[in-house]
């Protein structure tokens, strides 16, 4: 199994760095930081970095000499944070082989996302997406995120009763299905804890997608919005 892969925070600000660590360790990625330009250069040295984003801490110059030292083939992808008022700063960084340029002041979640665009380049996507009406799954960090920006943990029993619902779409499950293939993470996982497991688990995604089936079971139907993919699943990264 391929290790998780490393992003590496150049001289970003304190509380966004903090924000961003958060954001990207809950999907998958490890994040090593570095506030000065020495610290970047040993850091970068060691090799194992897949993504680097340089902040505004460091100068436009000082990162280009980050991104031709340790840039180009073989090397990790460069994300560079320059202000709305250094176009030319910005352009020679892509001409210098930059992946990204991304101006300031910055939105985490949407830098969070173009990280993970390069990764998925780089074959290095840790992302599995449901979509469903109302929110986005990652089935391997077991993160729910709703349309309004907010994000829930699933618990291995949610994510296991999910992936079942996720295999076998269309298909009524009965109770006793249910039990043998995802069981309760109690040990007293009557009958009736079925009914309530699946409450829980419809109210944390926001969908009606999981519907009961009066005498019979349960049946998840795939939304129609996320016709022509499999099992209602999403291409491997996702745009928000």
């Amino acid at each position: 199994m391929a290790g998780r892969s490393v992003v590496a925070l150049v001289a970003i600000a304190e509380v966004v760095a903090s924000d961003l660590t958060d954001h990207l360790d809950r999907r998958g990625h490890d994040v090593r930081t570095a506030r000065r330009l020495w610290e970047a250069e040993s850091l970068l040295s060691a090799r194992g970095i897949d993504v680097v984003v340089v902040g505004d801490g460091l100068t436009p110059s000082q990162g280009r000499d980050l991104l031709r030292s340790f840039g180009g083939e073989g090397g990790p992808d460069f994300i560079l944070i320059c202000r709305p008022t250094e176009l030319v700063d910005k352009v020679l960084a892509l001409e210098l082989g930059a992946a990204d340029v991304v101006e300031s002041p910055l939105n985490v979640r949407e830098l969070a996302a173009r990280i993970g665009g390069l990764l998925a380049r780089r074959g290095r996507g840790t992302q599995e997406l449901v979509v469903l009406e109302n929110s986005t799954v990652d089935l391997r960090s077991a993160l729910v995120m709703h349309r309004s920006g907010e994000e829930e943990q699933l618990s291995p029993g949610q994510i296991a009763l999910l992936k079942l619902f996720l295999s076998q779409p269309r298909k009524v499950l009965t109770r006793d299905d249910i039990m043998a293939a995802a069981p309760a993470e109690s040990a007293d996982a009557f009958d009736r804890s079925i009914d309530s497991r699946i409450v829980r688990l419809r109210r944390k995604l926001d969908t009606e997608s999981i519907t009961t089936i009066r005498g019979s079971g349960y049946r998840f139907d795939p939304p129609t919005k996320a016709a022509g993919q499999e099992a209602g699943s999403a291409p491997a990264e996702n745009p928000n």
